[in-house]
């Protein structure tokens, strides 16, 4: 297997953090993964070792990661820019530049083969206590309406994931909520979650 095979192989389930990009006033989130910088050092330290380097350049918007070709006997290096977070704006241009510049080794490729993950969520109303989504008064959008929240039950982080890959390519995925109970599913899946979820 080539290092570029070995840097594209799908990320563990448990290396993905899923994040709520929305959600909307009926109540739909939708969900997107992604990957943290420290996953691109993991992949790169256990394919690579000590033979690949990172470079940033204008003021961190540039990525450079560069992987030692012990046949050519010389680096290789793939880059990318990246966008800059609300909060800690240059670390974490530094960190999404990174992250785009592995992306072009592979490294999570197929985060961009995943289904869109949209859900409806419990609640809803103006009061967010034991409600998943609620309407925050206290925001508004341009229209002077309440904008939907998220509430004090929607433990996103607390939701365990399954995946399964055929071929480097998404086959199935679903989530499961912190009461066990399977929220969304995607394609069909091999072994039954009930199962792994009771080990």
């Amino acid at each position: 297997m080539s290092i570029i095979e070995k840097l594209s192989e799908p990320l563990d389930i448990k290396d993905i953090d899923f994040r709520v990009q929305s959600i909307n006033k009926g109540g739909y989130v939708t969900i997107l993964p992604y990957k943290d910088a420290r996953v691109d050092i993991n992949r790169l330290n256990s394919v690579c070792g000590i033979g690949w380097s990172r470079s940033h350049s204008r003021d961190n918007k540039n990525c450079t990661v560069s992987l030692w070709d012990a046949d050519s006997k010389q680096w290789v290096s793939r880059e990318d820019t990246g966008t800059e977070s609300n909060t800690e704006q240059q670390k974490g241009l530094a960190s999404d530049s990174f992250k785009r510049a592995c992306f072009n080794w592979g490294i999570g490729i197929e985060l961009y083969d995943y289904p869109i993950i949209e859900l409806k969520l419990n609640g809803g109303g103006n009061n967010q206590k034991g409600c998943e989504w609620y309407l925050n008064e206290n925001k508004k959008d341009r229209y002077g309406n309440a904008s939907p929240a998220a509430g004090y039950n929607f433990k996103l982080k607390e939701w365990k994931w399954y995946a399964e890959f055929e071929g480097g390519k998404i086959s199935f995925l679903a989530c499961q909520d912190n009461s066990k109970k399977t929220r969304w599913s995607f394609g069909k899946r091999k072994v039954e979650i009930k199962k792994e979820a009771e080990k």
